[in-house]
């Protein structure tokens, strides 16, 4: 569909944030007058007063600067073609870097101040919305630069993001793909929105072309790709060196205070386990009757109910029905997202892929989906929801400053939507056909977000130890480590296509470099947190809404802890891991 052929009820209501183009444009131009603000503070940030002054005006910017980048990015993702969204984005990304520039003598001149200094200040009232802003100046003190130096550093985000960008616009864009047939001849149209709907498809001959064509499509472009990911990398490299930082990796778990051992710890549990992974692939292809199981097999549907096609109302009801463990006040939350329009519901003409969920300090979060109907979809909506909830009751709960909580938990909240909406339906059917078809549903999620995104994070991890060391890397030596890792996650068993060899090069969270290994450390978070709050575990449920209520109050490895769960301990992985292999022997004998 156009965008002005979906029904309004189906679209996200962004006046909250802006009441229109015009509103936004003016807005923006006001707050572009105030960038000259910040000169005056200047050199003079060691008076108490002057510092506060300061410090509560890019406070007061930063919320404005939110609300309008929401709106535009909002406004650019329902069609990336049409050049008003793009010019309200390009607008926004350049007054965001005005402002890095006008600020950005404020944190290497309170980094000079004395550690006992910034613990007074740290702990005295006035100063009580920027106490968390102390503990990172002395957190981080050892990896700020000069003053020149940050000035320097903070002007280059607008383009150094133009990695990401170009990737987004290439794909969602540019890029075109072949139609795909099915075993009849019958030609389909394909796009990113529609590659699980036909690789989900009972149809082998139509999985296995649109798994092929889709990475073949981005394989045509891998020379152009491979550039582009590797530039982002050496962006990466080259900022943790120059912030004197040991490596990529230790740059980004510092700033989320999450210790080397959790990422090195899931790695290992996760290989440790892979049998996990062969056992479900081998019972597969036992229960799907095939002499031989290729990896665009492994999406195959076992079952008939999870290929039923549900509408949106549908879906928010499933939802509902599958939240309502978590208590009224979730309930209310969820019942306030459908009624007030968070959600742009189905794809149109333009409109970027995949989900998302944003918004901006105390408004209402705005979900981004392509909704088309599968059970993915649901799962989908759930998911969004969970982070969307999250961020509303950060934002209820906690001040400005502290409402925004770390990425590495960020993922918590939308798996644990996820699992209680499998679970509420593994409860409600009544056939052994309908169990299975979820309980492979399940392990389908298990796959791509545990062991999937623990081999993005092995390869990741590689090209950034390639390019620290001083190593040159090909579009050749990506695909093939790429394929050598794929090897050794889907095992001898599984027979591979040449063409997964391209798939990292159409992975957008590579850009978002260290990301990806936060989903598989969300779902084993969240199935702790779930199995507790489903055994009736007292306080759990409230403990999970004390998590969700935190922001950023405190380490998120803390903030876990307090809801139970306990990532620096591995029998947290164990458990994880003991629970779902009970789960395999039920899939397997149903």
């Amino acid at each position: 569909m156009k965008r002005n052929q979906v029904a309004d009820k189906y679209k996200w209501d962004l006046s909250g944030y802006c009441s229109d183009d015009e509103e936004f444009y003016e807005r923006l131009s006001k707050l572009e007058n105030k960038k000259n603000l910040f000169k005056k503070f200047e050199g003079k940030l060691d008076q108490d007063e002057i510092l506060l002054d300061a410090l509560d005006l890019e406070s007061k910017i930063s919320q404005e600067l939110e609300i309008l980048g929401c709106y535009a990015y909002s406004r650019h993702n329902e069609n990336i073609a049409d050049e008003k969204g793009q010019k309200m984005k390009d607008a926004t990304i350049r007054v965001n870097t005005l402002f890095s520039v006008a600020t950005a003598f404020i944190t290497p001149e309170v980094s000079k101040f004395s550690d006992e200094k910034l613990q007074t200040l740290q702990k005295c009232p006035k100063f009580f919305n920027h106490k968390l802003y102390f503990h990172d100046i002395i957190k981080q003190k050892p990896h700020i630069l000069e003053a020149n130096e940050e000035v320097l550093i903070s002007g280059m985000g607008e383009f150094l993001g133009g990695f990401s960008h170009s990737f987004d616009a290439f794909s969602d864009v540019d890029l075109k793909f072949d139609d795909v047939y099915d075993s009849k001849g019958k030609a389909h149209k394909l796009d990113q929105a529609k590659l699980s709907l036909y690789t989900n498809s009972k149809d082998q001959i139509l999985r296995k072309n649109a798994m092929k064509n889709i990475n073949r499509a981005f394989g045509n472009f891998s020379n152009f790709l491979a550039q582009n990911y590797l530039a982002s990398v050496k962006a990466d490299c080259y900022f943790s060196k120059v912030r004197k930082y040991s490596s990529s990796l230790a740059s980004e778990l510092y700033e989320e205070e999450i210790s080397e051992e959790v990422y090195k710890n899931l790695i290992a549990s996760v290989k440790s386990n892979i049998k996990f992974l062969y056992d479900f692939f081998e019972i597969k292809k036992n229960k799907l009757k095939l002499k031989k199981f290729s990896i665009f097999d492994q999406f195959a549907p076992i079952g008939r109910s999870l290929n039923k096609k549900y509408s949106y109302e549908e879906a928010f009801d499933l939802l509902k029905q599958s939240t309502k463990v978590l208590g009224e006040k979730y309930e209310q939350i969820v019942e306030k997202a459908y009624n007030q329009n968070w959600v742009d519901v189905f794809p149109n003409v333009g409109k970027a892929s995949g989900a998302y969920s944003s918004g901006a300090y105390r408004k209402n979060p705005v979900i981004l989906m392509n909704f088309v109907g599968d059970f993915r979809s649901v799962e989908t909506l759930a998911h969004e929801m969970g982070h969307s909830v999250h961020s509303y009751l950060s934002e209820q709960s906690q001040i400005f400053e502290e409402a925004d909580y770390s990425i590495f938990v960020a993922e918590v909240a939308s798996t644990v939507n996820e699992m209680l909406l499998n679970f509420y339906m593994l409860n409600k059917l009544s056939s052994s056909a309908e169990k299975l078809a979820l309980l492979d549903n399940m392990f389908q999620n298990v796959k791509s977000t545990i062991f999937r995104q623990t081999m993005f994070a092995e390869f990741e991890d590689w090209v950034h130890a390639q390019i620290q060391d001083g190593n040159s890397l090909s579009t050749k030596m990506l695909c093939d480590k790429y394929y050598s890792l794929n090897k050794f996650y889907f095992g001898n068993k599984v027979a591979l296509i040449d063409e997964i060899r391209y798939e990292w090069a159409r992975i957008p969270h590579f850009y978002s470099s260290y990301y990806v290994y936060k989903y598989a450390t969300g779902l084993i978070s969240a199935l702790n947190i779930v199995s507790r709050i489903l055994n009736g575990e007292r306080d759990a449920v409230e403990k999970y809404i004390k998590f969700l209520s935190a922001g950023c109050s405190k380490p998120p490895i803390e903030i876990l802890k307090d809801a139970g769960c306990d990532l620096e301990n591995p029998a947290t992985f164990d458990e994880v891991f003991k629970f779902l292999k009970s789960l395999l022997e039920e899939y397997k004998s149903l």
